[in-house]
């Protein structure tokens, strides 16, 4: 079950921390996230793709490309949206290596994780749109060993939807079924009103 959560990253363990490409239309709560999670317990951040990857779907539909060659496309959006949180919030490094974000968060500080080596293929994911950063979020939380995984959306999430029933309404992608039945920890949403009711007074 995904439920939502106001809730910041536990300490108690690792977290990873998507970041929806999206919320570039809201500068505020975007510089807001990023400040939480540098000044938080330690977490993984997933850049979406946002306008970058809109960008890759432009292409594809008018050039005609096929869906692998937009899939490393695709990582390479969330590359340049990585580096696009990292200059909006500098304490937070870009991490191009599974082994430097593992080593990173070991040290107790926060990173981004830019996805640019899956661009070489992994058996676990599939070259395709069914595939985007919400479960590349799934996949590097159970791969770095986190306790929990939280997206943050741009829109409203109802509360303790199942993974197939997000997929289905297409709140997320529709491989993140399996991702999620394959991560033995937390899933989280956190929209927009979870984020306001957080920061008021």
């Amino acid at each position: 079950m995904v439920r939502t959560t106001d809730a910041p990253a536990s300490s108690a363990g690792n977290t990873v921390i998507k970041i929806g490409g999206s919320l570039v239309a809201d500068r505020v709560r975007l510089r807001a996230v990023l400040a939480d999670c540098a000044d938080g317990a330690p977490v993984a951040v997933v850049p979406g793709g946002g306008p970058f990857a809109d960008a890759v779907r432009t292409a594809q539909s008018r050039i005609g490309f096929d869906d692998a060659l937009a899939h490393r496309l695709a990582l390479d959006a969330m590359g340049r949206m990585a580096e696009v949180f990292s200059a909006l919030e500098p304490r937070l490094a870009v991490a191009a290596s599974l082994e430097f974000v593992a080593d990173t968060l070991a040290q107790g500080r926060s990173v981004i994780w830019d996805p640019v080596a899956l661009k070489a293929g992994h058996p676990d994911i599939a070259e395709s749109w069914e595939v985007t950063s919400d479960s590349l979020a799934l996949w590097l939380a159970r791969v770095v060993g986190a306790d929990r995984c939280i997206l943050v959306k741009s829109a409203n999430i109802p509360a303790r939807l199942d993974p197939a029933a997000l997929a289905q309404a297409g709140l997320v992608d529709a491989a993140f079924p399996r991702f999620a039945a394959a991560f033995p920890g937390e899933i989280a949403i956190r929209g927009p009103e979870s984020h306001r009711e957080r920061h008021a007074a």
